[in-house]
């Protein structure tokens, strides 16, 4: 399986596109790829998961650590690997390049792709790229592609940056209607928001067939040596976990949702928008998403609240990350300060602010034994959400790189519902806990 990452100076800089593009294209000529996304996001996986009908996977090198990023990559399938930087190239944790996609491509010795949108620049944009190639070494950058760039320009730029840096440019996209995605305050809106997204992204990819040395950047790639990590085997499904799911709640870890099932899990998933009430099952995942989007039918599915209530105060094993977290408080606000009535598990108020709150890799300290955690342990795990709350819990301390600390989220035996998303293939085995919470509610229910 051949890798190469997709890498940019800035956000924005066009990266989803081109790594979408380039999957189709590639899949086009018949190949079998796999789309990987550094860092937590939980979007752009979504457009690589539509464009290639396979899932997409998440390696992030803080909620994971290096052991984690590995299994994950070496559990990939297919042809070609293609891995989606995030933010700039060394963007890392609090100011350092430590997780940055720098960072994962110098643990999985992967060859970088640096895409560039020129603006106003000719000689400079090639001190620009020289300047990153320089910063660290070695830089891993073995290519260039331009983006959003006219035929004209690119054949002006090409011989420039060429001589300037010793690097192959590879091609480019043209400015082009398809290749322009809708955002909203966390990022691009979801895959399954934007119409006739496929087709969009046949139209990039023609464009990139005609315009980009496919055969060269292939060339680049590194074939994989690695051999599969060993995980433990499979195990029967032990017990049902039901898993929200639609326009609502959609932001999971693809490896959270296959280690839940390698734990003993069946996964059933379910509808709050809706579904009339929760599926038999002996445990809850209430993921994140857009919940405030949606927030005038989840309230007025009274039947689903009430059924989710009734679970959480029954102490079936439940899991709330961020949106879910939202989505068990007692209303969610609007703008105009309107009361939507949720599922009412916790005594909290969910409201909307103009900026993201406590954004960010965090690591989460238990003091006492819960469903998920043990009292001592340390957790990776990351916030990004603009909505707030009332009473966001004391339960658990959380603490940034820069030495910041809040008290944060509700953890009893049977519930972790918090804003701070977490990773089930990182350094604690909190898939295994959730499950043998689960199996353990079965029998009691027996």
């Amino acid at each position: 399986m051949k890798r190469f990452m997709i890498t940019a100076m800035q956000s924005g800089g066009g990266k989803t596109v081109m790594t979408c593009g380039l999957m189709r294209a590639l899949q086009r000529r018949g190949l079998s790829v796999q789309g990987f996304k550094s860092g937590p996001d939980y979007i752009d996986p979504m457009f690589h998961s539509l464009v290639l009908g396979v899932p997409s996977r998440n390696l992030d090198l803080f909620l994971q650590g290096e052991g984690g990023v590995r299994a994950t990559l070496s559990g990939g399938r297919g042809d070609v690997a293609v891995l989606e930087g995030a933010m700039g190239f060394y963007d890392g944790l609090a100011g350092t390049d430590q997780v940055s996609p720098w960072r994962l491509a110098e643990v999985t010795d992967t060859p970088a792709i640096l895409v560039l949108r020129p603006g106003g620049q000719s000689l400079t944009l090639a001190a620009q790229v020289r300047g990153l190639m320089e910063f660290r070494s070695p830089s891993h950058i073995r290519g260039l592609l331009l983006t959003d760039t006219k035929p004209g320009l690119y054949d002006y730029l090409r011989p420039i940056l060429e001589r300037e840096t010793d690097l192959p440019v590879l091609g480019f996209l043209p400015p082009m209607e398809e290749a322009r995605l809708p955002s909203r305050h966390l990022g691009l809106v979801t895959a399954g928001e934007i119409p006739e997204l496929s087709a969009r992204f046949d139209a990039v990819a023609a464009a990139l067939e005609a315009n980009v040395e496919l055969d060269r950047l292939l060339e680049i790639g590194v074939e994989s040596e690695d051999r599969p990590v060993r995980t433990a085997p499979k195990r029967p499904a032990m017990c049902r976990i039901a898993v929200a799911r639609d326009q609502a709640f959609s932001f999971y870890y693809e490896d959270n949702l296959e280690t839940l099932r390698d734990s003993g899990a069946e996964l059933v998933f379910f509808s709050p928008v809706s579904d009339e009430s929760l599926p038999e099952a002996d445990g809850l995942y209430l993921g994140g998403g857009y919940p405030e989007l949606s927030r005038k039918e989840l309230s007025a599915n009274v039947f689903m609240r009430r059924s989710i209530l009734e679970a959480v105060q029954a102490g079936m094993p439940t899991v709330a990350e961020c949106g879910g977290f939202l989505y068990l408080q007692k209303y969610l606000r609007d703008k105009e300060n309107r009361q939507f009535p949720m599922a009412g598990a916790l005594p909290g108020e969910g409201y909307p602010t103009d900026r993201l709150q406590r954004f960010g890799y965090v690591t989460l300290r238990p003091e006492t034994d819960s469903l998920l955690f043990r009292a001592g342990e340390q957790i990776p795990a990351h916030e990004f959400h603009y909505w707030d709350c009332t009473d966001f819990g004391i339960d658990l301390m959380a603490e940034k790189a820069n030495g910041k600390q809040w008290r944060c989220g509700y953890v009893s035996e049977s519930l972790y519902a918090a804003f701070p998303h977490l990773h089930f293939r990182g350094p604690v085995p909190l898939a295994e806990r959730f499950v043998r919470a689960a199996i353990r509610y079965k029998e009691r229910q027996k």
